[in-house]
């Protein structure tokens, strides 16, 4: 049945004054009269009618009057509001005219504009979010960001000009680019090693996680050097907290984060086994495996504590021909002109250098046990950051000088700047394509993978001389970007493969992590493409999962029937699940069901209950 609907107030009360004037006397109250006292008393009613109405009709007017003189008002003040809007867009608008992004918002052009805005502000239009976002933010990105970013030392290495602001005349310039031209070489059949960064995402969402990056806040080292306020019970967010109270210790807040990294070196052990069952040969190792290790004041050493753990780790590596790799952050510099942000970074290249080396890995995957640095900064001048780097890398010890390799960069180093350096340093470099496609060097060569080919021969050789199997880097952009800092994005997965040698090591550096890789192999038919299957929607095989809860039974009214059930055999309840031992979770299961469609990565986790609203009958909907 359809629900009422409520008049609207306004009518109700125009009703109201309509009938108050002519009220029907009750029932009761009514008197029969004769013909005559009827006639009189009807001129009599139409009089007094007459005289309210008039009454009525001049309250009326003089409302509208007032209703009128209302309105107008609230017109006028729309109209300023208006115009001061209109004011302070025109301010904004000049204010971006003198500052020192090229090219005018308020150019005859602008209609060509990537970016769609109005071709004119006319009286009555009005800035979509979009345009005040551009406008606040080309505002702020000047002067704000910049500084802050530099107060924080994020900016450390970078030139004014690396921030790109958000110019219009950008977007049609990168836009209208010449188009990249890649090489149609296939490195088929492939004969190397594919592998992915730090993550692996089912092993993330599995019961319970295993990945190899817990980190935590100095704060919370701070914390736990207060011991718990009951020792002997586990440690609880809220019911079981360090007591500030207690005197603190520095070896008991080290302890804690300690245990940290320990935890993330065992769960190495799984990670490796999981990637041989699938095919995959090649992982980084995640800088954050171990907390604050290379922090000034917080740091601390591996050995003696997680030299047993990482032994464990590199004795799996090396038996199934696993390599291992490392990445240190953006912010190592060795070129940097500031010598606490060189010592901070010798201090880092040693903590991954310990790492690298407490796996005692076999000979040859030792040397590929590599560190891969980003040169950083250009610092106002590249031959004078080359001449810092050059004094700096002297001074490393041997161990970081046999593993450090260098990488081309999307904002300031390119290929053709370090492939010099690292001929006369005897340094490997990394060719990474991405990068390469938003920084290369235009009057060299063209945007694509088909000129860097010629390059080939010399890259090579700077790995063939230190007898380290050579890698490169491989991702994509997103579909939608246009500008170089949009570009800089990395699509979830890759669609194809580089014109790389076939039997060299490849990272794919994807978003999807190991997802990506998979698409590789059933797109292209690499080694290991038949060994997984895709997973079903909100459930796996490879957990523990509670048992079941028995369905409650319902009351019956027949008595008899319940003394029948209790003479016969009793009800079946279901199917105990059968156990997982621990050496299979997170393995997929017998069906090795591991791989997800792009863009449904909630189906590894279970699928969230809804809560449907029930409908109340009778509800009656008001109008607006």
């Amino acid at each position: 049945m359809v629900p009422k609907r409520k008049k609207s107030t306004v009518a109700l009360q125009q009703d109201e004054q309509q009938e108050l004037p002519i009220a029907t006397p009750r029932r009761s109250g009514r008197i029969v009269k004769k013909p005559s006292e009827v006639l009189q008393s009807d001129a009599e009613s139409s009089k007094e009618v007459s005289r309210t109405g008039l009454t009525q009709a001049r309250g009326k007017k003089k409302k509208m009057l007032g209703d009128a003189e209302d309105v107008g008002e609230a017109i006028d003040s729309l109209r300023e509001m208006e115009d001061n809007f209109r004011d302070a867009v025109k301010r904004q608008k000049l204010a971006l005219d003198k500052s020192s992004l090229q090219g005018t918002l308020n150019t005859a052009d602008e209609d060509n504009a990537f970016i769609p805005r109005p071709t004119k502000a006319e009286p009555d239009s009005i800035l979509t979010q979009s345009e005040k976002k551009l406008l606040r933010k080309a505002a702020m990105m000047k002067d704000g960001v910049n500084e802050a970013e530099r107060d924080n030392g994020v900016c450390e290495g970078r030139e004014e000009g690396d921030l790109e602001e958000p110019d219009i005349n950008a977007f049609k310039q990168e836009g209208s680019r010449p188009p990249p031209v890649h090489s149609d070489y296939l490195p088929l059949p492939w004969k190397g090693r594919i592998g992915y960064a730090c993550l692996n995402t089912y092993l993330r969402n599995s019961n319970p996680p295993v990945f190899s990056s817990r980190t935590c806040r100095i704060s919370s080292i701070l914390d736990h050097r207060h011991p718990l306020r009951d020792p002997t019970q586990p440690e609880h967010p809220t019911k079981n907290r360090p007591d500030k109270d207690q005197p603190a210790d520095v070896a008991r807040g080290r302890k804690y984060v300690e245990a940290l990294g320990l935890a993330n070196a065992r769960d190495i052990v799984k990670m490796v086994r999981w990637n041989d069952k699938y095919g995959i040969k090649f992982m980084r190792l995640s800088s954050e495996m171990f907390p604050f290790a290379s922090h000034e004041e917080y740091g601390y050493k591996l050995a003696p504590f997680a030299s047993e753990a990482l032994a464990e780790a590199g004795k799996v590596a090396g038996e199934l021909g696993h390599r291992l790799t490392t990445h240190p952050g953006q912010y190592t510099q060795l070129g940097s002109p500031r010598p606490e942000v060189v010592r901070n970074a010798i201090r880092d290249l040693e903590y991954h250098n310990e790492m690298l080396t407490l796996l005692r890995l076999p000979k040859q995957p030792d040397k590929d046990a590599i560190m891969i640095l980003h040169m950083g900064g250009v610092f106002g001048d590249k031959g004078a950051t080359l001449d810092r780097f050059r004094k700096n890398y002297a001074g490393l010890s041997p161990g970081v000088k046999a593993r450090l390799v260098l990488e081309n960069d999307d904002v300031s180093w390119t290929v053709h700047d370090l492939l010099p350096i690292c001929e006369e340093l005897n340094i490997p470099l990394v060719l990474d394509y991405h990068h390469h496609n938003i920084l290369f060097d235009k009057d060299k060569i063209r945007e694509g993978t088909k000129d860097i080919v010629e390059l080939y021969p010399r890259i090579k050789a700077t790995w063939d001389r230190k007898g380290i199997t050579q890698k490169m880097h491989y991702s994509e952009p997103c579909s939608e970007a246009i500008t170089p800092r949009q570009r800089r994005k990395h699509r979830p997965r890759v669609m194809t493969l580089p014109p790389c040698p076939n039997d060299m090591d490849l990272m794919i550096e994807a978003k999807d992590k190991e997802q990506s890789v998979f698409d590789l192999m059933r797109n292209f038919k690499l080694p290991g493409w038949d060994r997984f299957n895709d997973v079903i929607p909100y459930e796996r095989e490879d957990e523990n999962r509670p048992p079941p809860k028995l369905p409650k039974k319902k009351q019956r009214k027949n008595k008899k029937a319940d003394i029948d059930d209790e003479d016969g055999e009793p009800e079946e309840g279901p199917q105990p699940l059968p156990e997982v031992p621990e050496s299979e979770f997170g393995m997929g299961g017998p069906d090795n069901r591991v791989y997800w469609p792009l863009g449904m990565e909630e189906w590894l986790r279970p699928k969230k209950r809804e809560v449907k609203n029930k409908k109340r009958n009778g509800d009656e909907i008001e109008d607006d």
